[in-house]
């Protein structure tokens, strides 16, 4: 890497984002000028809607080998870098499209904490993960807390994180850490099919399904069915729900897009948008 290349990567292909850590010489540790581009980059694919899905990966064969502590901690109060790491796990968390990490190699600390906080994940068998704020005399960090006893109860995170072990990618998915195990010269493949289905699915629905299961966790019974409700005022007031029925009937794939139905706002048939570079391809903006 240059010293004029950017620490972190942007690609838009086909309403798919993604977000590359750039620091291979450091595993893709977070330092401060990497930790304030993913939160403006997160800033915009969320505001960018052309984005329907996005993917957080790493260069150079490594996820992310946590916080970059090589230069020391510096004269900041950790009071102002924490409130930095909060942005980012929050805009990731909140972030209204489904989120993919793809991680090869080490992932690790907030490294580690920065995948789980994506939506879906995809590690090869080489991966390599762990809460290693321990033997660092830290405690976790990156919504790590919170994260990892929803995905793998109270008892195997106070295992992960008190003893800072390094885990495998097979045994990461067998405690719900990693969602498929796919061989390094497929894995591109696998993420971009992957992306393509994402993409292709009602942008309003996924947004409105990921909050709830989101928010689903720290609510009653009683709010879950009232969010439901309300959820789905919202996708029956688009398009695409029109337009899932009908595709059904007419035995083909629905294009969705999004649109606003309302009677009185418009067309009320889902004509999908397509791009002219590829015949028959759904729009890829949302609402």
């Amino acid at each position: 890497m240059s010293d004029t290349e950017p620490v972190l990567l942007c690609d838009d292909r086909d309403g798919v984002r993604t977000l590359t850590l750039n620091r291979p010489h450091r595993k893709n540790a977070l330092d401060a000028e990497l930790w304030a581009a993913l939160r403006d980059a997160l800033t915009d694919a969320g505001r960018d809607r052309d984005v329907r899905a996005l993917v957080v990966t790493g260069a150079g064969g490594a996820f992310c080998s946590g916080a970059d502590i090589s230069g020391g901690l510096g004269s900041v109060h950790p009071l102002y870098r924490m409130r930095t790491l909060s942005d980012i796990a929050l805009q990731l968390h909140e972030l209204p499209v489904p989120t993919i990490a793809r991680v090869t190699g080490v992932a690790v600390g907030a490294g580690w904490n920065l995948a789980l906080g994506c939506d879906l994940v995809v590690a090869t068998p080489e991966a390599r993960f762990s809460q290693i704020f321990a033997r660092r005399g830290l405690s976790l960090d990156l919504g790590g807390s919170w994260l990892l006893p929803k995905l793998v109860g109270l008892q195997q995170a106070k295992r992960l994180a008190l003893l800072a072990e390094t885990i495998g990618a097979e045994e990461a998915r067998a405690l719900g850490l990693v969602t498929w195990v796919v061989a390094a010269d497929e894995v591109d493949s696998f993420v971009d099919a992957l992306g393509s289905r994402l993409v292709a699915g009602a942008p309003v629905a996924l947004a409105q399904t990921k909050a709830l299961l989101n928010e689903g966790a720290d609510r009653t019974l009683r709010d879950a069915l009232a969010n439901e409700a309300r959820a789905q005022g919202v996708n029956f007031a688009t398009a695409d729900v029109a337009e899932a029925f009908t595709a059904f009937v007419e035995k083909r794939e629905p294009f969705f897009d999004g649109r606003w139905a309302v009677p009185g706002t418009g067309p009320q048939t889902n004509r999908a948008t397509t791009d002219p570079a590829t015949p028959g391809a759904p729009s890829v903006r949302r609402p």
